[in-house]
């Protein structure tokens, strides 16, 4: 590829002068001086924009690099909108165990207080949960969570919440977008950290913070004297992250055994024990469940770094020699059952409501159902299940209450006072639901099997294809093109297309305009395709459903159709 010596160049003396940190501008001149114009155009051929609600990327020098520089560019813009939107704005700010984080919100703080915008800032990692109810609890303007989630170890993010305690939606995250992404280095405000405390700008979150969420996830318990002192095991691992010292303190105040994975305890941002810090890989959850077996635990948790996910494992034999790990739809259906199934016994007077992403199983539609409750499909991103939560506090408040909202990709909230997923308050229902159907003699395996024979088998697998760089984006562009181009009678994968919903053509109005294709097969199996919005990849949803009867007959197919599928999108 023939490179712009000169623009390059440009780009990089520019940076290097905006730059405070070191480090960042040290990778920088090293580019420079080697005239490496490859490494350096992967640098700053583009700058890292703050999308629907941050932005996030590979932690480096440079415009398309988690930095300093781009944290206090954004910040900027994001104070420039508080101050527009507030008499007297307030933010809070978190950060989880990713290299930097600390360094970062300390960033954004010091450009916020600059600003004239106080500020609470954690001492200490916290999760994204604690984050969001922190917001709601503080009445604060904004939140800020340092974060980039269950990504590999080289990144790093930046996430804003809003005064609901979810992250931003539209207006205010377009006009956050337009301001930040349009900040010159000139354009930045910044002062010390000794400054911005002696003027009483910036202050730690008070304990009390802490003591309420707790309180808040115990009452999200529906029978807490069963699990109160409860005899049972659990084995559990933070995978480095931040949420080892909220889910042993919650077990703890419940009095359960738990034994936490050692290896993976202590925060670390290299996550040296794991190629990937999400429980939704079976190697990320490996040590904790040779751990179970060593313990004869009853269930095996895992959150991820900022701990807004949760894994589970459970025992699929008496001895507790084996385990399987459950995958996020299994994990979704069956808290959806057991925390619905409760409080019906309870006659509360109000129709349950349940919100999933429309890339979850439907069988928690179908559960939802039965047991008359409102099941609403939104699209991907927890901030549109924080909207329908929202949305009950006015007069559907009446008739209607928030249960339960999930995500496939192990993400699930059972606690009105957070506005995202949580992965804490998820633990202690998990550890609760469990402990229910082991009281009637079943593992949750069991009870898993009794939802198959009751609505249908249910299975749904993703296929994920990633397109890194400049190429990339053109190539996953020409893909959803490609894929718009088919009609009802087309062929994929063997079988011939009965409808197809666009979500960016405006042709409904059921959801929001979204980069979004929803593709139904004669065969009765159902495709979404959709780009990731924070990283560079397209994710393949493909959902099944048979009768209980033909099950066996219908898994020994499907690796054939799943092979089908992944020749039709490559």
């Amino acid at each position: 590829m023939a490179y712009n010596e000169k623009d390059l160049r440009s780009k990089a003396e520019a940076y290097l002068a905006a730059e405070q940190n070191d480090c960042f501008k040290a990778e920088v001149q090293a580019e420079l001086e080697a005239q490496n114009w490859e490494a350096l155009f992967d640098r700053f051929y583009t700058s890292l924009a703050f999308g629907t609600a941050g932005m996030r990327g590979i932690i480096g020098g440079g415009t398309n690099r988690m930095n300093s520089f781009m944290v206090s560019k954004v910040t900027q813009g994001l104070a420039d909108y508080l101050n527009t939107a507030s008499e007297n704005p307030s933010v809070v700010i978190a950060f989880d165990s990713r290299n930097y984080s600390d360094l970062f919100a300390k960033q954004a703080a010091q450009v916020l207080a600059a600003n004239g915008v106080s500020v609470y800032l954690y001492t200490t990692l916290h999760p994204v949960p604690m984050l969001s109810f922190a917001v709601r609890y503080l009445q604060t303007t904004a939140g800020i969570v340092i974060t980039a989630s269950h990504n590999p170890a080289p990144y790093n993010g930046y996430k804003v919440y809003w005064r609901d305690g979810g992250q931003v939606t539209p207006p205010h995250d377009f006009s956050i977008a337009e301001r930040a992404n349009a900040v010159k280095a000139k354009d930045i405000k910044i002062i010390s950290e000794e400054s911005a405390r002696s003027k009483g700008l910036l202050v730690p979150v008070p304990d009390k913070v802490d003591e309420a969420y707790y309180h808040a996830a115990l009452r999200t318990l529906r029978r807490p004297a069963l699990v109160q002192d409860s005899p049972i095991t659990v084995v559990y691992t933070p995978l480095h992250g931040s949420g080892n010292v909220p889910v042993q303190h919650l077990m703890h105040n419940l009095g359960i055994t738990v034994h936490v994975v050692k290896e993976q305890q202590e925060p670390n941002g290299n996550f040296p024990t794991v190629p990937l810090p999400n429980p939704e890989h079976p190697e990320a959850m490996k040590m904790a469940i040779n751990l179970a077996r060593e313990v004869k635990a009853d269930i095996v948790l895992g959150t991820d770094p900022d701990a807004d996910r949760l894994g589970i494992a459970i025992p699929i034999d008496e001895a507790k020699r084996e385990y399987t790990l459950l995958t996020g739809n299994q994990i979704a259906v069956l808290l959806v059952d057991y925390l619905i199934s409760a409080d019906s016994e309870k006659n509360l007077g109000k129709r349950p409501l349940v919100v999933k992403s429309l890339v979850t199983t439907d069988l928690v539609a179908q559960v939802t159902a039965h047991h008359g409750g409102r099941c609403k499909d939104v699209l991907t991103g927890f901030k549109y299940i924080a909207e329908q939560m929202a949305a009950l506090e006015g007069p559907k408040g009446e008739s209607e209450y928030f249960l339960f909202g999930c995500e496939e990709s192990f993400g699930y909230l059972a606690m009105p006072s957070v506005r995202d997923k949580d992965a804490i308050s998820s633990a202690l229902v998990a550890v609760e639901m469990m402990s229910w159907w082991a009281r009637k003699g079943m593992s949750l395996n069991d009870r898993l099997e009794e939802i198959y024979r009751q609505y249908g088998f249910y299975t749904e697998l993703v296929i994920s294809e990633e397109y890194e760089g400049a190429r990339g984006k053109e190539k996953m562009a020409s893909i959803m093109a490609a894929l718009r181009s088919l009609k009802v009678g087309s062929s994929l994968a063997g079988a011939t297309i009965t409808s197809m919903e666009d979500l960016l053509d405006g042709s409904q109005s059921r959801l929001p305009s979204s980069d979004v294709v929803i593709i139904h097969l004669d065969n009765g199996e159902k495709v979404v395709v959709r780009p990731s919005g924070t990283e560079p990849k397209i994710k393949y949803y493909l959902f099944f459903k048979a009768d209980y009867a033909d099950r066996a007959s219908f898994e020994a197919t499907l690796g054939r159709r799943v092979k089908a599928y992944r020749a039709a999108f490559a």
